[in-house]
C-alpha cells in the first residue's frame, strides 16, 4: 500500500492531473470515479489506484471487473485528485489516436460535429457526451478548443471520451475543406441565417460547425459552410449555450435518419 505523499507514483499522478504537457508527453490522461473507471476499455487502462476505504466497500466489484490496481491510504488518495470529494479510485488511461478517415468511414453517412474554439471544459465534455448519445460518428476540433484531456472535461464526457472518435486538426481550415470535398454537407449556425435548422435535410453526410461560446464562428470558418441555419429563440437570449445548440442539431439529424 502506498502511504506517502512523496511516493513517485503519487507525484506523477498529481502532475498528470495538472499539466497538459505532462499528459501529452506520456500520451495518457487521468480518469476519476468508479462509473468511468469500471466502464473504461481494459486495453486503454494502464494503471489504477484505489483508496483504502473505497476498496473495503467495493472489493467484490473491483475483483469482478478484473482491475489491476495499487492500494493507497485514504490520506494520500485525497491528495491525488482535484475534486473536493474524492471518489476513491483513479486510473491512468492511454490517449486515443484517430485519423480523419476514421471519422468518415462506416456504412452510414457521416454525422460530424466541427468545433471552433470551444473554450469551456464543461461545454466541450457535454458536447462529447451528447454526441455519443446521438450517434455522431466523429468530432473535429481546432487547437483553440479546451484541452479534451483536462480533468474537468473528462468528467463532463461521462465516459464518451474513449467512445467518440475525434481529432484536433493541425490545420483546421484545410481539414474542414477536406471534409467538404469528401461530400459532407457543412452546416454552420449563425444568428443572421434565414433558414431554420429544422428546415434542412440531414439524411446524407453532414457536419455541423459550432463556434466559440461568446464570439461564435470566425468569418473564415463561416465561409467554409455550404449552409447557414439558425435555431429560433422566442425569449430575449441572444444565443444558446454551445453544447445545447450542438445537441439540438445532432438530434434533429438523428430524428430525420430514423
Amino acid at each position: 500500500m502506498i502511504t506517502s505523499k512523496s511516493n513517485l507514483k503519487v507525484k506523477r499522478i498529481k502532475k498528470l492531473q495538472k499539466s497538459s504537457k505532462a499528459r501529452n508527453e506520456e500520451n495518457v490522461f487521468v480518469v476519476e470515479g468508479p462509473k468511468m473507471i469500471f466502464e473504461m476499455p481494459r486495453d486503454q487502462m494502464l494503471e489504477c489506484f484505489v483508496g483504502e476505504s473505497f476498496f473495503k466497500k467495493n472489493k467484490g466489484k473491483i475483483v469482478e471487473t478484473g482491475l489491476t490496481y495499487e492500494l493507497v491510504s485514504d490520506e494520500v488518495f485525497a491528495s491525488l485528485t482535484d475534486t473536493k470529494n474524492p471518489q476513491g479510485i483513479v486510473g491512468v488511461i492511454k490517449q486515443s489516436d484517430y485519423s480523419l478517415e476514421d471519422l468518415l468511414k462506416g456504412s452510414a453517412p457521416p454525422l460530424l460535429l466541427i468545433l471552433e474554439s470551444i473554450q469551456d471544459p464543461g461545454n466541450l465534455g457535454t458536447i462529447f457526451r451528447t454526441a455519443w448519445a446521438a450517434g455522431v460518428t466523429g468530432i473535429i476540433m481546432n487547437h483553440q478548443c479546451a484541452d479534451i484531456y483536462n480533468p474537468k472535461t473528462i468528467r463532463s464526457t461521462m465516459g464518451a471520451i474513449t467512445r467518440m472518435p475525434f481529432i484536433v486538426a493541425r490545420d483546421f481550415e484545410c481539414c474542414v475543406r477536406t471534409v467538404g470535398e469528401w461530400g459532407v454537407k457543412l452546416v454552420a449556425t449563425h444568428t443572421k441565417a434565414t433558414k431554420s435548422y429544422d428546415g434542412e435535410n440531414y439524411q446524407g453526410a453532414v457536419g455541423f460547425i459550432i463556434g466559440n461560446e461568446s464570439q461564435g464562428l470566425s468569418e473564415q470558418t463561416l465561409g467554409l459552410a455550404k449552409e447557414w441555419v439558425k435555431i429560433p429563440m422566442k425569449g430575449q437570449a441572444e444565443s444558446l449555450n454551445a453544447a445545447i445548440a450542438a445537441g439540438i442539431l445532432v438530434y434533429e439529424a438523428c430524428r430525420q435518419r430514423g
